[in-house]
């Protein structure tokens, strides 16, 4: 499997992002842990692997010592951060990494859009890191959310989360995010294949999609900048996540 993750491109000593299905890579030897040993393998002792760590309730406060990974992000995020020397951050919209890099990565304590450029995942691209998808699409790639907000999309829906106050008692706090379905993230894999920016393999069982976060970024920007909606279903196509960002747009 490290040969596999080196065959695909992944840089000894770089930063890689990770979004994974366990179910569609395994079996593994070693089960998720393995496959994470695997990555930080290909990666090196000089390399910094960074996974999605977010918890599930907007409601609660986010306890990055106890907080489980809502069951979306998977076995491999759940297990990850867990480890012995991962670092995990403090806010809602987490990510953990492990590696020289990991605590610059993860050190903001709230950014708000989730995935602004002070962000983990605006860290990974501020560093010229690669993303990984291992076993699912780019609905899960997160640098897109990146793109968005980069390329100014008029889109806001409105969304909270939950903190700690300053007297230790929850506070609700309220924001407005770039948030959509997601299924329409999917048309980056032409833009990037055509540009031969994106590189595919199989690693496991699951097929594999590496690039890097900068030329994700680039080409997100690209197309919004033509269609600043392009990421949305079409209105009245019964899609209620892209008809609510769409409704942001006429009320701003």
């Amino acid at each position: 499997m490290v040969e596999q993750f080196r065959g695909l491109g992944v840089e000894e000593g770089g930063v890689l992002l990770v979004h994974t299905s366990y179910r569609a890579v395994r079996p593994v030897p070693g089960g998720p842990a393995g496959l994470i040993a695997a990555l930080r393998h290909a990666l090196g002792s000089t390399g910094t692997l960074v996974m999605p760590s977010w918890g599930g309730d907007d409601d609660a406060p986010f306890d990055p010592t106890a907080t489980p990974v809502t069951p979306d992000l998977g076995v491999v995020a759940d297990t990850f951060w867990r480890l012995p020397g991962v670092v995990r951050s403090a806010q809602f919209f987490a990510f953990a990494a492990a590696g020289p890099e990991a605590r610059r990565i993860t050190a903001d304590p709230l950014p708000l859009p989730p995935h602004n450029p002070s962000s983990p995942v605006g860290r990974v691209h501020e560093l010229d890191g690669q993303v990984l998808l291992l076993g699912i699409g780019h609905d899960a790639n997160t640098t897109l959310h990146l793109s968005e907000l980069l390329a100014g999309v008029p889109y806001r829906v409105p969304r909270h989360c939950t903190v700690l106050g300053e007297d230790g008692r929850p506070l609700r706090v309220d924001y407005g995010e770039n948030d959509h379905c997601c299924q329409r993230f999917a048309l980056a894999d032409e833009w990037l294949r055509a540009r031969g920016l994106q590189r595919e393999g199989q690693v496991g069982h699951a097929n594999a999609r590496l690039m890097r976060s900068r030329d994700v970024v680039t080409v997100g920007r690209e197309q919004l900048a033509r269609d600043p909606l392009i990421f949305l279903h079409p209105a009245g196509s019964g899609c209620a996540e892209c008809d609510e960002a769409r409704r942001s747009v006429s009320t701003a």
